[in-house]
């Protein structure tokens, strides 16, 4: 069947499933706009090209699928390559369609020409300018599998416009797809090696103050119910990292929540007292490790992963794995049946250490009172009690988003989507819109600070203009956050330039114009009926201003450079 390269792109996405793309057209893509009106894909319309990206990765997190973005050339793909850089760090699958000048003028610095295949070639997994018409459908085939398998990640494929123009002849072409794919080196070992499996059951059958490190590749591998039930067969306890928050139930008995530089005293201390970590889907970012070389020094290492280049990249492992998480932990789980748990030593003290943690070093903040501003903690409380359980939250980056990962409750997994690696700022609202549309089924609220909203705020007037009815919690104390806390807590109280004013703009007015229902708290006894209010309101997006207290900050904190045992805990 004769076609053109701008057809044959899109029958290409069809036949990968895809549902949803986020994009913004412009000239060198505009060809492959046309066929779109003829296709069963939707096609969501945002107002940044930034926003298209976080679009497609917050469709990502919610439904397991690679997210599809769009956009033409030049400063498009330049707009776009945040969004790259995010999914790369968090192991996110997208393919994204950038479009580029005819292949006659690569190189002649024509109008919106940049090198975007050499721009992101060490923020993709995979990337690849396409020169033939001939070879979209393979390319794009195979786009779909490096991004979906192995490690996820972005692929991007950039489009000269002759080869997707009808009216040129370099478009034409005949209509095939590819049966297979077949990639010369690219072959993920999925299955952990048995010699190695057995010595990490010997490993965690032996070991009297074990700790599970659950990181974001458990979601990524869809591991979840695997790590629960690990975890209960060796009655061992999980810390889960900022990507891995719901990777187990946080009401488990055995979860012990987020370590980290704001994670909880408990959390944090039983990986630097541990004699054993085993390290699932996590990467040992130095936000976990704090001073790497004083990080649990007294633990053996169990490092499982995907990627071979993750083992030893950080910490040297005593045993390392290679391979998909589901599949080692199921295989784990199987050896230590073997052996029998019967064989473990008593923890029963080391179970007693961490209850006290627990009990000593809870969560805490002064309560909100009649007349202050709101507590940022108490806000998020509210919100979490007040929304159905496996409500999808997103978050931006900041403050708020360690707030949210201490205080809201992940029972339930691939629930949470923030900006982990890379720490985006921006990245709440355009990524909670992507989660909504890819789970239409869920409620879905994003906790912002006033700083990030202030960056991708257009991109309600898509949600108001597509009627995708997110909520948009601003917790708005008019600085730079954790900025101003960094200031407060290592410059003596300089405050240099991190004042944001709580007035300017408008929150409630700014929300109103671009078509969303606008709201405004101030006090603490206004809080609820404004969430209630808001939860019932499903034909427009939402956005509350709440005014919160500046002074709170976020503990506990392990201070930069310092080693986890410094964690400071309260004021």
């Amino acid at each position: 069947m004769k076609t053109n390269g701008g057809a044959a792109l899109i029958k290409s996405l069809e036949l990968e499933g895809v549902e949803v793309i986020f994009g913004l057209p412009g000239g060198a893509i505009l060809p492959v706009y046309d066929p779109i009106i003829d296709s069963p894909i939707r096609h969501i319309l945002v107002r940044h090209e930034q926003g298209a990206g976080h679009m497609a990765e917050g469709y990502a997190h919610a439904t397991g699928r690679p997210g599809v973005a769009m956009v033409t050339s030049g400063p498009a793909a330049t707009n776009i390559v945040t969004p790259l850089a995010d999914a790369y760090m968090d192991s996110v699958p997208l393919v994204v369609i950038t479009g580029q000048v005819g292949t006659a003028g690569i190189g002649t610095d024509a109008f919106q020409e940049v090198d975007t295949v050499g721009m992101t070639r060490s923020i993709t997994k995979h990337n690849e300018l396409v020169t033939r018409a001939e070879d979209i459908p393979r390319v794009i085939r195979e786009a779909f599998h490096i991004a979906t398998t192995g490690r996820p990640g972005p692929v991007l494929v950039d489009i000269p416009k002759d080869i997707v123009d009808p009216t040129n002849p370099n478009s034409a072409m005949d209509w095939y797809w590819p049966d297979s794919v077949d990639l010369a080196g690219y072959n993920p070992q999925m299955e952990g090696d048995p010699a190695l499996i057995e010595a990490a059951a010997r490993l965690i059958l032996a070991s009297e103050r074990p700790v599970l490190y659950a990181g974001g590749g458990i979601l990524k591998a869809r591991a979840a119910e695997a790590l629960t039930a690990l975890a209960e067969l060796v009655d061992i306890p999980v810390v889960t990292t900022l990507m891995g928050r719901g990777g187990i139930p946080d009401d488990h008995p055995l979860c012990l929540g987020m370590p980290g530089m704001h994670g909880n005293y408990t959390a944090v201390m039983s990986m630097q007292e541990s004699d054993l970590l085993i390290a699932l889907g996590s990467r040992f970012d130095d936000r976990v490790t704090g001073k790497l070389a004083e990080f649990a020094p007294h633990a053996r290492i169990i490092h499982v992963d995907i990627d071979p280049a993750e083992l030893g990249k950080v910490r040297r492992p005593d045993v390392g794995i290679t391979g998909d998480c589901r599949l080692v932990i199921e295989e784990l789980i199987n050896a230590i049946k073997i052996f029998g748990t019967e064989t473990q030593p008593d923890r029963s003290s080391w179970r007693s250490t961490l209850s006290g943690w627990q009990e000593k070093y809870p969560l805490t903040y002064e309560q909100s009172q009649t007349g202050e501003l709101l507590k940022p903690q108490f806000v998020l409380e509210q919100l979490r009690d007040n929304t159905p359980d496996d409500c999808i939250v997103a978050s931006g980056v900041g403050q708020h988003q360690m707030w949210t990962a201490q205080y809201w409750k992940f029972n339930h997994p691939y629930t949470w989507i923030n900006s982990g690696g890379l720490g985006t700022m921006g990245f709440a609202v355009p990524a909670a819109i992507g989660a909504k549309v890819g789970r239409p089924d869920r409620m879905v609220w994003a906790v912002d600070g006033d700083g990030c909203f202030q960056m991708t705020a257009q991109e309600l007037v898509t949600a108001a203009s597509e009627r995708i009815p997110v909520k948009i919690a601003i917790l708005n104390n008019a600085y730079l956050g954790m900025v101003r806390q960094w200031q407060e807590m290592f410059y003596e109280e300089r405050y240099s330039e991190v004042y944001l004013s709580p007035d300017l703009p408008d929150y409630k007015m700014w929300a109103e114009a671009m078509g969303c229902v606008g709201m405004r708290v101030e006090s603490p006894e206004d809080v609820l009926p404004a969430i209630q209010r808001a939860n019932e309101i499903d034909d427009r997006p939402v956005v509350i201003d709440f005014r919160t207290d500046a002074r709170e900050k976020v503990f506990p904190m392990v201070p930069a450079g310092k080693s986890n045992s410094d964690i400071v805990v309260g004021e």
